[in-house]
């Protein structure tokens, strides 16, 4: 079950919802103001390294 981040353009809000099944539609509602006038956004996220060899994304990507 994915979790996704929307921003509501009524009142500014950005807020995670939990997506049972990607299948059918969600109906997104704001928790602060309830428009539905919401927005998925793509957010990032991020892991923890430990120590000083932590990876960032960047170091990911085939080079020569």
């Amino acid at each position: 079950m994915p979790i996704y981040e929307y921003h509501c353009e009524e009142c500014g809000t950005t807020f995670d919802k939990l997506v049972r099944s990607t299948a059918t539609p969600v109906e997104v509602e704001c928790p602060e103001c309830h428009s539905q006038r919401c927005k998925k956004h793509f957010s990032t996220f991020g892991t923890v390294g430990t120590g000083s060899s932590s990876v960032s994304a960047a170091s990911c990507a085939p080079g020569g």
